[in-house]
């Protein structure tokens, strides 16, 4: 809690005043950021398009913008005077409270050190929040204060930042969760680059939803063709050469695609596009080598080999650890026979070369969500 590291806070603060980068005025303390030239290194560093406003109207937030006792609008709050209807703590400059930014300095320097590598938050809070924590720990410790900063879009809804102070964006996650998959939430964010905001709907969840089709199609091939379930396998460990132990020529070129992507400032909508490449490029070979119908058990492990690289990738990502939950009602029980029959019927059709009414089938359970999927060994169907 940051009530409980008051102390420290006064450690950091009378260290900056004592370097002359803080000063105190009427039981004020603000931190001096004409002393130190790095300041808005961050916020230019991350193409921050709202410091340049900032420069020009800048105070935090809006809060007390006619503060005469700054000597520089950019100056930050360390420490503030007991306000009216405010709680306060004692300090070595009166009862007060702590500034926005000295908490997070204190608690990270007690937690993580002086020093660490990952320092995450909203785009919303590169300036100023995040500019004047590293201004004020750098400044304290002599010391870079993070090695990489992550700073991620935001969530909107229609267009507006969800947010927890305006309850008609938000959306709870258990709620989600009876209507979704797990995976169709997590493609969500992997979909897109950290950094760019992602605007909820239920359209785009759906379209996700149809599109994890493809994967869970190949898994369901991968289920008949090898009796093996894709969740039960082992992912390989991950491999300092880099290369996949797979005879297909495109499953290595992919995997080194995605880890390339991941490598790019964890560009997950690229690595994410390349498991799509994937499950077509296993499709292909399966299709191209007649696994269905063959016999060739060296052609059936190159699919398996291509098959485990796909779980390693997708594990990487935390997509595909548990198979699909399965409904049991009455409804449902009933669904997959008559499916099933229908299957039949439309298969005993087109033995009589009746291919008319073979399409008509296919294409009015098409409109029910049923796909078919004709193979050598018979037809499928699956819900999209």
């Amino acid at each position: 809690r940051a009530s409980g590291e008051t102390q420290r806070m006064f450690t950091l603060i009378e260290a900056l005043m004592a370097k002359g980068l803080a000063y105190e005025r009427e039981g004020w303390v603000y931190f001096d950021v004409s002393a130190d030239p790095s300041f808005g290194k961050l916020a230019d560093a991350a193409g921050y398009e709202g410091y340049e406003s900032w420069l020009t109207t800048a105070n935090e937030r809006g809060n007390y913008p006619d503060d005469e006792r700054k000597s520089d609008p950019l100056d930050f709050v360390m420490w503030q005077a007991q306000q009216p209807g405010e709680p306060a703590w004692e300090s070595p400059w009166g009862p007060g409270r702590p500034g926005w930014h000295i908490e997070c300095s204190a608690m990270s320097m007690k937690i993580l050190g002086e020093h660490f590598d990952i320092h995450g938050g909203g785009l919303d809070l590169v300036f100023p929040h995040h500019e004047n924590e590293v201004v004020q720990s750098e400044s304290f410790s002599g010391k870079p204060f993070a090695t990489y900063w992550l700073h991620n879009g935001l969530l909107t809804k229609s267009g507006k930042k969800i947010s927890k102070s305006d309850p008609g964006t938000v959306i709870l996650m258990g709620d989600l969760l009876q209507k979704h998959d797990p995976d169709t939430l997590r493609c969500l964010f992997l979909a897109s680059h950290y950094r760019r905001p992602i605007d909820y709907g239920p359209g785009r969840l759906d379209e996700l939803a149809r599109g994890l089709q493809a994967f869970h199609g190949l898994f369901d091939r991968f289920e008949r063709l090898t009796g093996e379930s894709f969740h039960a396998l082992d992912a390989p460990k991950h491999k300092a050469d880099g290369r996949a132990d797979s005879p297909i020529p495109d499953v290595g070129e992919l995997r080194d695609r995605f880890l390339e992507a991941m490598d790019d400032d964890f560009n997950t909508g690229g690595a994410f596009g390349e498991l799509y490449e994937l499950v077509r490029a296993l499709n292909r070979f399966a299709d191209s080598h007649k696994l269905e119908s063959a016999t060739d058990p060296g052609s059936l492990a190159a699919f398996r080999s291509g098959v485990v690289v796909l779980k390693e990738l997708s594990q990487i990502l935390g997509l595909f650890r548990h198979p699909r939950a399965r409904a049991d009602s009455a409804q449902d029980k009933l669904t997959a026979p008559l499916l099933d029959l229908l299957v039949q019927l439309r298969t005993r059709v087109r033995k009589e070369k009746n291919f008319a009414l073979a399409d008509d089938i296919r294409k009015s359970l098409a409109e029910l969500s049923v796909t078919l999927e004709d193979r050598p060994d018979g037809t499928s169907w699956k819900l999209d």
